[in-house]
C-alpha cells in the first residue's frame, strides 16, 4: 500500500503539469469563441445591438466548457498553492 505522504508528493508534482494543460484549454477554448469583432469592438466601441443574442448547441457547450476550465484551474492553482508547503 502506497503510503500518504507518497501520494501526496505525486499530486504535487503533477499539479503543475495539470495547470499548464487547463491554461492551454482555456486559452483554445477563448480563441474559438472569438467572431468577426474588430478591435473597436474589443473596446467597446462596436455596434451594442450585435453582441446580445443567445447561445445555442456547440457554441453554447464551448461557452460553458470554457467557464468550467476556467474555474477548474483557479482551484488547481489554490490546491497547488496550499500543498506547495508541504
Amino acid at each position: 500500500m502506497v503510503s500518504y505522504e507518497l501520494q501526496m508528493e505525486a499530486l504535487v508534482s503533477a499539479l503543475p503539469y495539470a495547470e499548464i494543460i487547463l491554461s492551454i484549454l482555456l486559452i483554445v477554448g477563448i480563441v474559438l469563441q472569438r467572431r468577426g469583432a474588430t478591435l473597436g469592438g474589443a473596446f467597446g466601441g462596436d455596434n451594442f445591438a450585435s453582441t446580445f443574442y443567445k447561445r445555442r448547441g456547440a457554441e453554447k457547450f464551448l461557452f460553458n466548457a470554457t467557464i468550467g476550465i476556467a474555474i477548474f484551474l483557479v482551484l488547481t492553482a489554490i490546491v497547488n498553492f496550499l500543498l506547495s508547503g508541504l
